[in-house]
């Protein structure tokens, strides 16, 4: 019995690089039995040619809506918002789940083309972990931004923070703060909310590794429920809480607005302002990489915060390396979508479904 055929379609989202299936992960898929297509895609931070070095078949960019209906289109970001059904079976984080602002439209396409959706965020192991994500790189690249924008504050640069491109590696982002750092003229104190977590230890890392000052936030200091005046003592917050179900702010407008105030910048990577579970219900929109700050509090002590929706794009090889390894052992089991993560996934799916 021959494989599943795997579409990886190019991204839509603007300055998206990042890549759901990396050239060492389709060559295990190849060899396994698997039919891969690539589409081209001129922002990718990986070439389409690697994958026809390795036997992949190569397709024009957008051109996955022609694809045999048998076949599973892989993406990570949303699709494009359109009308037309979807008919195939598609892997991709959705972001329709948590009530997201035009999640039920979205879903509607799947139901019109009966086609189906495997949330990259809702595969779970049998103990509701993920099994797979970018949350590291999220956090190490939103305190990354954050302290980015501390240091040109701190200097007087404006913008605070200009547009925003991906860095060749890891390295090469720390060297680019550390610099920037020495020439403040005071050192950062910066508290990270879910510390503990995937995205927080991300965070926590980037800023130590810049000699930042760390105040590291969890589930102990957060229990009690906020809003919580701490978070206005310090330089910098960055909130890297999963969170799935309501709770009371971190923040409130009211608070941003307090003489004393020290805090300059806020990061939330977890970058929910459309869903109903928001702990930071002090602004509306996400920012983007062309423009990556909000001004919340104009003045003599201005405050900005940074909520873009793709952060790892900062660092797009290494995330996206990191990321198809952990995803590879299910992707190998893509061919009985009635097991393990797929199963799973699909259960909410047509949980959701039901609520439209």
């Amino acid at each position: 019995m021959s494989k599943v055929h795997i579409w990886l379609r190019a991204e839509t989202k603007p300055l998206e690089e990042r890549i759901a299936l990396t050239p060492n992960v389709a060559k295990q898929l190849l060899d396994a039995g698997f039919k891969i297509t690539v589409e081209e895609s001129e922002q990718s931070a990986i070439s389409s040619e690697l994958y026809r070095d390795i036997g992949c078949d190569i397709q024009t960019a957008h051109s996955w809506r022609e694809a045999p209906l048998d076949t599973i289109i892989l993406g990570l970001k949303e699709l494009t918002k359109e009308k037309w059904p979807l008919d195939h079976k598609h892997i991709h984080f959705a972001h329709v789940y948590k009530n997201q602002q035009g999640w039920k439209e979205v879903l509607q396409r799947f139901t019109q083309g009966q086609g189906q959706l495997f949330d990259l965020e809702y595969l779970v192991d049998e103990n509701n972990r993920r099994i797979a994500a970018f949350g590291y790189w999220a956090g190490f690249a939103g305190a990354a931004v954050a302290l980015k924008a501390f240091a040109r504050r701190s200097q007087q640069l404006i913008p605070v923070l200009p547009k925003l491109a991906s860095s060749p590696n890891q390295d090469a982002l720390v060297n680019e703060i550390k610099s920037l750092l020495a020439l403040s003229d005071k050192s950062a104190k910066v508290l990270v909310i879910g510390a503990k977590g995937r995205s927080g230890r991300g965070a926590v890392e980037m800023a130590k590794s810049v000699g930042a000052q760390v105040i590291e936030w969890d589930i102990e200091e957060t229990k009690v429920g906020g809003p919580f005046p701490q978070l206005l003592e310090c330089d910098v917050v960055v909130n890297c809480v999963y969170i799935q179900s309501a709770l009371p702010p971190f923040l409130t407008t009211e608070m941003l607005h307090q003489a004393d105030r020290r805090l300059s910048i806020i990061c939330d990577v977890s970058c929910d302002p459309y869903g109903d579970y928001n702990p930071l219900p002090i602004y509306d929109k996400c920012t983007t990489f062309s423009d990556p700050t909000l001004r919340l509090v104009e003045g003599d002590n201005p405050l900005d915060l940074i909520a873009i929706d793709h952060l790892p794009s900062l660092l797009p090889v290494e995330s996206s390396e990191d990321f198809c390894q952990q995803l590879l052992p299910h992707l190998l089991q893509l061919d009985n979508l009635e097991q393990g993560v797929w199963q799973r996934a699909n259960h909410v799916f047509n949980q959701k479904i039901n609520q439209i």
